[in-house]
């Protein structure tokens, strides 16, 4: 596995792709993915738009071979799914997800010329270290099939 850090495009670290004692998600789906790709100019520390109108931010892209074949997961930190203080409900958020995978995912995916056989879009409230367990951050991931390049909805 190799970790490629956004800000420092170049620099490669090693790092474990399951946290310790596992992680806990919420949402319609979950998984953990491997390898981060990080060059592309998406990454703008923006807020991006989605239908909610809640401000999202694009984290990371990562890349995953371990399922067998390729995966691509969007992280984006989303502080408005907190607990405690958010006003977004899963609900909601999976509706900004399937937004945000035809609006950021497809098009890089056409960008960088990859064939997912599944694309995943996360939310956090918190930016949390990949592999890195955060009992006290909220997390949502939706999953999708690209088929004739739009973003199907995968259910499990």
């Amino acid at each position: 596995m190799i970790y490629v850090k956004k800000q420092v495009p170049h620099a490669m670290r090693m790092r474990s792709a399951a946290p310790a004692g596992g992680a806990h998600f919420w949402g319609r789906g979950c998984s953990l993915i491997c390898l981060l790709l990080s060059t592309s100019p998406v990454f703008a520390d923006v807020p991006v738009q989605v239908p909610s109108g809640q401000d999202v931010v694009l984290s990371e892209v990562l890349l995953d071979e371990e399922p067998g074949a390729l995966w691509v997961r969007f992280r984006f930190i989303a502080p408005q799914i907190a607990r405690d203080a958010g006003g977004v409900d899963a609900e909601t958020a999976g509706i900004d997800m399937d937004h945000l995978c035809e609006t950021v995912a497809v098009p890089y995916i056409a960008q960088h010329d990859l064939d997912p056989a599944r694309i995943v879009i996360s939310f956090s409230d918190r930016d949390v270290a990949f592999g890195t367990p955060d009992p006290a951050a909220t997390q949502f991931f939706e999953i999708y099939r690209l088929e004739n390049a739009r973003c199907s909805w995968e259910q499990f």
